[in-house]
């Protein structure tokens, strides 16, 4: 059996432990991960579904300008993008969890909910 999308299975992979950890943990830094794992599960198809082999990198070299030459940039761009939105997008996770934890003395979101309704910290 000649696995070629082997990326692409890995992403999957990822991508399932990182929603079953988003979906089924109450600690809030085990979501947090979670998070990260389908983002980078994300990053990790486009950028396999972006490359071709036997193509360069779009930087213009010997005179070649034959677009089938090169590799799409775009999703690449799309990639770096992602991964900055996503690092912004942790931290300020990171941030309201320490915010919450110094709140309610707990990182379990069931307890911070119960304690939140009742008004108490």
């Amino acid at each position: 059996m000649d696995l070629t999308n082997y990326f692409e299975i890995a992403a999957m992979i990822l991508f399932g432990i990182g929603l079953t950890l988003l979906l089924l943990n109450r600690n809030m830094i085990k979501k947090i991960i979670g998070f990260s794992m389908t983002d980078s599960a994300i990053f990790l198809y486009l950028a396999a579904k972006g490359y071709i082999s036997g193509r360069k990198a779009p930087i213009v070299t010997d005179g070649i300008t034959a677009a089938e030459a090169y590799v799409n940039p775009i999703p690449s761009g799309l990639v770096l993008t992602g991964i900055v939105v996503s690092v912004a997008g942790s931290a300020v996770l990171l941030a309201l969890t320490v915010r919450l934890y110094r709140m309610y003395h707990t990182l379990d979101l069931d307890e911070i909910t119960d304690k939140a309704r009742k008004g108490g910290r």
